[in-house]
C-alpha cells in the first residue's frame, strides 16, 4: 500500500536537553497543523532533523524510539553540519537571497559542500522509508537538491516540493554560484508549489534564462521530464485560533489586559527576530505618527512582540540592539506617568494569550520588507471575533495577494506607513466589518486543510498527466520487436528522419548544428543497407540540406515538404507555389527583429522563419506571442500558415506539410516497415500520416505526440540508429 513521507528540515517535534534528560515538545507551527492530517494517517512518515546535536547512539536510539510512536523519523546533524549546512549555507546564503537582502549573503565554499552533504544525508533517510509506490513532499530552502537527488535513485517516484520562502527574480538567483545545481535540484519535483503567482513567475524565468528549458502555462519541459509549477497560499487552522479567541482563558487575559490598558487602543506588531520583517521601520514609523499626529499621544500604544531568533548570530544581535534603542528611545520621548508609547515584549506567548492580543487590538500592523506569506495577518483575522479591526499589510508580503481589502503599504515608504495607522485608527466601524467579513470568508474557505488537500491533489493529478501525456518509452523490449520487424520486413524499408532536435541537438546559431563526421558515417552505412530508404524530412532549407548532406544517397524533404529529392536526383516543387506574399510580410518580421534583440530572419525560397533562440528568454517569449497575433490577423482568409516551431515562427503555404510530403513516399515505396523520428510540432503531421504499424517515435519527454514511442534525446536516437546496422 502506498504511503506519503513529507520531508522537512525540521521535525514538528522539537527535542530539547534539560536537566531531567530529553523532552519533546510539539511544534504549534502553521505546517505541523496542516501536514498533521496527512503523516499522523497509517504508515505515513515525517523525516527531518528533531532540532539538537545528539551526543551518543544512546540518545539517538532514545530519541528514534519516541519519535516512531508518533510516525516520525529522525535525521540527526552533526555540530558541524548545523553550523555550515544550517546557519551557514541555508541561513547565510539562501535566506537574504531569497528576501532580496543579498548584500548580506556570504559565499562559503565549505558551506555549500556541506550543503550537498547534508541533501545527501536526507536522501538517504528518505530512500530508506520510501517503497516504488510512495509519494514524497519535500518542503522548504533547506532542501533544495533533494528532489533531483531522490529523482536520480527512484526515477518513477511521486515527488512535490514546496518553497515557503519567497522566490527572487532570476537576475538575484544569477548572483549566485551555485544557482544550475540549486534549480536543477528543485526540477527532480514533479511538481513545485510557491506561495503566490509572482513567485512562481521569478522561477519560470530563472528556469528559462538560467537552464534554456522552455515553459508554457507552468508546464516546464526539462531534458528527461515535464515538471508542473503552481502556486498554492498556505492558510492556516482558522478552526482553532476561532476556537482559542472565543475560550474561557482568551476572556481572562483580554480582561487583565485591559486593566491595565485601560482606555488605551492598541495597535499590534508580532513577528520573530528577523531583519527582513522590518521591525525597526515599523517604529520608525510609529515615532512620525506620535510627531504628525500628536492628539494620540497618551490615546495609542504600540503592543510590539518580537519572537526571539538566532540572536547569537552578528546580524540578528545587532537587529536586536537596534530595537532596544529605537524602543527605549521613543519611550523615553513620550511616556507620561500613564501611558507609555511601545509596550515591548522579546518572548514567545502560548496561544491563548496571543489571541487575547488579537483580540484587543484594533489595529494589526504587519509590514515585513519581503515575507513568503505572514500567517500572523490571517492569525489576527481569524481571531476577529466581532469583526472589529483593521489590518494593515505589506504588499511585499505573500499574504497581500489574498487579502486586498486589508490596508496595502509599501513597508519602505514611512509616510504611507503612517497615514495608513492615522487611516485605521479613524475606519467607521462598518467599513471595518465589511473588510474583516470578506477576508474571514477567505481565510476560513483557503485554511491550511485546504492548502494540503490541494498540493496533494494536483501532484497526484500531474504524475497522471505525465503518463498520459508521454508515449511509451522505447523500451529495451519494444527495441528488440523493432529491430526483429526491421530486419524480417519484406520489400522497401523507410526510415524517416528529422534533423534539428532529432539526429541533433539545437544550437544558437542553426548554420552552425552541421553534422560532424560520425553522423554522415552513421546516415550513410543506414542508406547503404539494402532495400532501405533513408530520408531526411526537415523545415531546412533545401541549399543547407544540399552543402550538408547532398552528397550522400539519401532522400530529402525540406522546407516542411516545399522542395522533395530523391537520391540521386534532382530537387523538385511539391506542387506549384507562390512567394510573391514574403514581400510584404517580411518588413512585418524586420520590425520585430529590431525590437529584439538577438533574434534573425531566415529567408527560404516559400517561407520565413524568425528565429529567437538567442535573444533574451523572457522577451523572446514576448515576442513571440506578439508576432503569432499579428501574422495570425494578417493571413487570415489566405493560403498562408503561421506555425509556432523550437524558439522559431516560420510563415509558409498552407496544404504542405511534412506529412504530406511524407505520404508521397508511402505511395510510391511501398514500404513493409516504416521508422519515423521527429521532436517537435511540425513532426507531428508526419505521425498523423503514417499506417498504424509504423513505429513512430517523439525526441524529447513531457508532450503529447501522435507518435507511439518516446526517446529522451538526439544520442538516444544515435544509439537506436546504430542498432539497425547490427
Amino acid at each position: 500500500m502506498s504511503r506519503t513521507l513529507i520531508v522537512s528540515n525540521r521535525l514538528p517535534t522539537k527535542v530539547q536537553r534539560t536537566d531531567d534528560g530529553l523532552t519533546f515538545q510539539p511544534s504549534e507551527g502553521g505546517l505541523a497543523t496542516g501536514l498533521g492530517s496527512i503523516y499522523r494517517q497509517g504508515d505515513n512518515r515525517w523525516i527531518g532533523w528533531p532540532g539538537l546535536f545528539v551526543e551518543s547512539e544512546q540518545e539517538e536510539d532514545h530519541i528514534r524510539t519516541e519519535l516512531a510512536d508518533d510516525n516520525m523519523t529522525p535525521v540527526f546533524l552533526t555540530e558541524d553540519e548545523i553550523r555550515d549546512f544550517y546557519e551557514g549555507f541555508s541561513n547565510s546564503t539562501l535566506w537574504p537571497t531569497f528576501h532580496y537582502f543579498s548584500e548580506l549573503a556570504t559565499y562559503e565554499q565549505t558551506h555549500w559542500d556541506a550543503y550537498v552533504a547534508v541533501n545527501e544525508k536526507f536522501c538517504e533517510a528518505v530512500l530508506a522509508q520510501a517503497g516504488p509506490e510512495d509519494t514524497i513532499w519535500v518542503h522548504d530552502y533547506q532542501l533544495l537538491l533533494l528532489p533531483e537527488m531522490l529523482r536520480r535513485a527512484r526515477p518513477e517516484a511521486s515527488i512535490g516540493f514546496f518553497l515557503h520562502i519567497p522566490f527572487p527574480s532570476q537576475e538575484l538567483i544569477r548572483v549566485l554560484p551555485w544557482r544550475t545545481e540549486l534549480m536543477r535540484g528543485m526540477l527532480g519535483a514533479d511538481l513545485i508549489g510557491f506561495h503566490t503567482f509572482g513567485y512562481m513567475r521569478h522561477f519560470l524565468s530563472a528556469v528559462s534564462h538560467l537552464l534554456g528549458y522552455p515553459a508554457h502555462n507552468g508546464q516546464i519541459e526539462t531534458p528527461n521530464r515535464s515538471v508542473r509549477v503552481d502556486a498554492f497560499p498556505m492558510g492556516i487552522d482558522y478552526q482553532r485560533y476561532a476556537e482559542a479567541a472565543a475560550s474561557e482563558a482568551t476572556a481572562a487575559h483580554i480582561t487583565e489586559y485591559r486593566e491595565a490598558l485601560r482606555d488605551t487602543r492598541v495597535i499590534l506588531s508580532i513577528d520573530r527576530l528577523d531583519y527582513t520583517k522590518g521591525i525597526a521601520q515599523r517604529l520608525k514609523a510609529f515615532d512620525l505618527l506620535l510627531q504628525r499626529y500628536p492628539e494620540w499621544r497618551g490615546q495609542v500604544s504600540l503592543l510590539m512582540l518580537v519572537v526571539p531568533s538566532r540572536d547569537q548570530v552578528a546580524q540578528y544581535a545587532s537587529l536586536k540592539e537596534e530595537i532596544d534603542n529605537l524602543v527605549g528611545r521613543i519611550n523615553a520621548q513620550y511616556r507620561t506617568i500613564s501611558w507609555n508609547p511601545i509596550l515591548y515584549f522579546y518572548r514567545s506567548l502560548p496561544l491563548e494569550e496571543l489571541t487575547a492580543l488579537y483580540r484587543l487590538a484594533e489595529v494589526a500592523l504587519v509590514t515585513p520588507v519581503r515575507d513568503g506569506m505572514n500567517l500572523v495577518a490571517k492569525e489576527f483575522i481569524a481571531s476577529k471575533l466581532d469583526q472589529r479591526g483593521v489590518l494593515i499589510l505589506s504588499e511585499r508580503a505573500g499574504a497581500a495577494r489574498e487579502l486586498s481589502d486589508a490596508l496595502l503599504i509599501n513597508p519602505t515608504d514611512v509616510n504611507q506607513v503612517v497615514e495608513a495607522m492615522h487611516d485605521a485608527l479613524v475606519m467607521p466601524e462598518e467599513e471595518q466589518q465589511a473588510r474583516l467579513k470578506a477576508m474571514q470568508a477567505l481565510v476560513k474557505r483557503y485554511n491550511v486543510f485546504s492548502w494540503t488537500k490541494l498540493f496533494m491533489n494536483q501532484l497526484a493529478y500531474t504524475k497522471i498527466k505525465q503518463h498520459t501525456l508521454e508515449a511509451e518509452q522505447l523500451t529495451p523490449a519494444v527495441t528488440k520487436q523493432l529491430l526483429a520487424d526491421f530486419h524480417a520486413a519484406e520489400g522497401e524499408r523507410l526510415i524517416l528522419l528529422d534533423y534539428d532536435g532529432t539526429l541533433v541537438g539545437f544550437h544558437p546559431n542553426p548554420q552552425r548544428a552541421q553534422p560532424g563526421e560520425e553522423l554522415r558515417l552513421l546516415l550513410r552505412a543506414l542508406s547503404d543497407l539494402p532495400n532501405t530508404r533513408v530520408v531526411i524530412i526537415s523545415g531546412r532549407d533545401r541549399d543547407t540540406l544540399q552543402n550538408w548532406l547532398g552528397d550522400l544517397p539519401l532522400d530529402f524533404i525540406a522546407e516542411h515538404g516545399v522542395w522533395l529529392r530523391s537520391a540521386g536526383e534532382d530537387w523538385h516543387l511539391f506542387q506549384p507555389l507562390r512567394n510573391e506574399w514574403k514581400r510584404e510580410l517580411r518588413p512585418v518580421l524586420e520590425l520585430y527583429v529590431a525590437r529584439t534583440a538577438g533574434s534573425f530572419i531566415e529567408e527560404k525560397d516559400y517561407s520565413l522563419v524568425w528565429h529567437y533562440r538567442r535573444a533574451d528568454a523572457d522577451l523572446g517569449q514576448e515576442r513571440a506571442r506578439e508576432m503569432l497575433s499579428h501574422l495570425t490577423f494578417m493571413t487570415a482568409n489566405t493560403d498562408l500558415q503561421v506555425l509556432e516551431g523550437n524558439k522559431v515562427i516560420e510563415i509558409k503555404n498552407a496544404g504542405i506539410n511534412k506529412g504530406t510530403a511524407a505520404a508521397r513516399w508511402l505511395a510510391q515505396y511501398q514500404p513493409g516497415f516504416v521508422l519515423a523520428l521527429g521532436d517537435d510540432r511540425t513532426d507531428e503531421d508526419t505521425f498523423r500520416a503514417m499506417p498504424e504499424s509504423t513505429y513512430t517515435v517523439r525526441v524529447g519527454t513531457g508532450v503529447r505526440s501522435l507518435a507511439r514511442f518516446n526517446l529522451a534525446s538526439p544520442t538516444e536516437v544515435r544509439q537506436l540508429l546504430r542498432k539497425l546496422l547490427a
